[in-house]
């Protein structure tokens, strides 16, 4: 299957089956969301992967729709930072160093330019460049597994202070931006024989 009989194929699944997605698609899943662009290369999210039964449960009562949670495989939660300190900018330096063998005084002007970005920012802006950031990894995760043959659905609609708690998530700092439910579709899905319906080419794509 190419891409765009992948993303064709592609929809928002509203009940999943039983099979567990095996742990090696898994993992390439993943790591196209690590390696999603990132501005600065900061990454200013985490990513929170719930597979065991027992948290999906727990997490069942924070989705207003919850047919997808109680029947997904696994579920991606992606959680955008509201606040790039001195800690984490000090800590993506040292990363940098070590991974590229680069000693850290020649990375002086990288990192004067970074924390000159960060320090014209409010912190509303600061999370709402994060949440930029955050859709892109979940653009990358949705598009890979749908090239691995693995059915998704993006969610925002849940209860953020219920997911938070249950998470143990910090709402001073970091804040639940979206979800991926993975899986594959079930038979009883009606929605996967409907044809996907987007605006004609005229109407999308404008060539000046």
């Amino acid at each position: 299957m190419n891409y765009l009989e992948a993303l064709s194929r592609r929809y928002s699944v509203k009940k999943f089956n039983a099979e567990i997605i095996p742990r090696e698609t898994l993992q390439n899943i993943l790591e196209s969301g690590k390696l999603s662009a990132s501005s600065l290369g900061l990454q200013p999210y985490k990513i929170i992967v719930v597979e065991s039964k027992e948290m999906k449960e727990k997490l069942i009562p924070a989705f207003y729709n919850p047919s997808q949670i109680s029947t997904c495989s696994h579920l991606i939660v992606i959680i955008s930072k509201k606040i790039l300190d001195e800690s984490y900018v000090n800590g993506y330096f040292r990363h940098i160093s070590e991974v590229r063998e680069t000693p850290p005084e020649k990375l002086d002007l990288f990192r004067n330019s970074i924390n000159q970005h960060i320090n014209q920012k409010t912190q509303d802006e600061i999370f709402n460049w994060a949440e930029k950031q955050s859709y892109i990894v979940l653009a990358n995760l949705m598009y890979t597994a749908a090239i691995e043959s693995v059915d998704t659905c993006p969610m925002e609609g849940f209860r953020q202070d219920l997911i938070e708690k249950i998470l143990d998530i910090d709402p001073e700092s970091e804040k639940v931006t979206v979800t991926l439910a993975l899986g594959y579709r079930s038979e009883e899905d009606h929605f996967q024989h409907m044809k996907k319906v987007r605006k004609p080419n005229e109407k999308l794509f404008k060539f000046i």
